[in-house]
């Protein structure tokens, strides 16, 4: 039996406190829904920031809802373009990670830590953990089929939770190498 996933990329964007939200867009801000995600209760906002580094800025999306901890997820390319080093980690982990400003139209937010280049990981239900074979945090290898840059990724870590939805996430770098635009169906070599 083939271990199919829907492999998507995800752009560069970030992820606030109630707290950062209100400074950026002003007090009793709320977060507009532009488009749900794949994952559920998770979704792309309206609203987006400027990303300050020492050579340059980019421009990214909330995605909603606000969080606990504000994190930045952007690409290696991304943080080189604004002069910052960004440690490949799993989303949640930005413990000792580089910080950068954050610009809205309110005001701005210097973070002393959260800018990550996200691992590419796959999400899976306790379901499909056990219709796979697949245990949380275990690495596996992906086959991506694409046109003329079919490639398999290795180190992708896997996620169970029943608050997910089975899906993979790569960053624009590398759905850049994989000439993936969108979506694909990939093959979890595990």
């Amino acid at each position: 039996m083939a271990k199919e996933v829907m492999v998507e990329v995800s752009a560069r964007h970030l992820h606030v406190t109630k707290e950062t939200l209100e400074i950026l867009f002003g007090k009793g801000y709320e977060l507009t829904n532009k488009k749900d995600l794949s994952q559920p209760g998770q979704f792309v906002c309206e609203e987006k920031v400027t990303i300050v580094g020492p050579k340059n800025s980019l421009k990214a999306s909330i995605l909603g809802p606000c969080r606990k901890e504000d994190q930045v997820e952007f690409s290696l390319t991304d943080a080189r373009t604004i002069g910052l080093t960004a440690p490949i980690r799993e989303s949640g982990d930005v413990e000792g990670t580089t910080g950068c400003k954050l610009v809205g139209p309110c005001g701005e937010v210097e973070i002393k830590q959260g800018l990550i280049a996200a691992k590419r990981h796959i999400h899976m239900t306790v379901a499909d953990s056990e219709k796979y074979g697949i245990k949380d945090k275990q690495i596996v290898s992906v086959k991506i089929p694409t046109e003329g840059r079919a490639l398999i990724f290795d180190d992708v870590v896997v996620r169970v939770s029943d608050s997910y939805a089975l899906a993979m996430h790569i960053d624009t770098d590398e759905a850049n190498a994989a000439a993936l635009s969108g979506t694909c169906t990939g093959e979890i070599l595990a």
